[in-house]
């Protein structure tokens, strides 16, 4: 169960990220682009997590 919540979570997180990215980068304003930068590595290291959640078992 942790790996798939774990690939979910980063995958909203990057999706989001991204939009946060974009709207930053539209209005110039770096803070809001650097939070969606910042999302989009948290997204991924949730991924991550999820992937060796997956390779472990649920014994992680």
């Amino acid at each position: 169960m942790g790996e798939m919540t774990s690939k979910l979570k980063g995958a909203a997180n990057e999706t989001v990220g991204k939009v946060k990215e974009a709207i930053g980068d539209a209005t110039d304003n770096e803070r809001l682009e650097g939070e969606g930068i910042g999302q989009q590595l948290r997204g991924k290291a949730q991924k991550v997590k999820g992937d060796v959640e997956g390779a472990l078992g649920d014994d992680v």
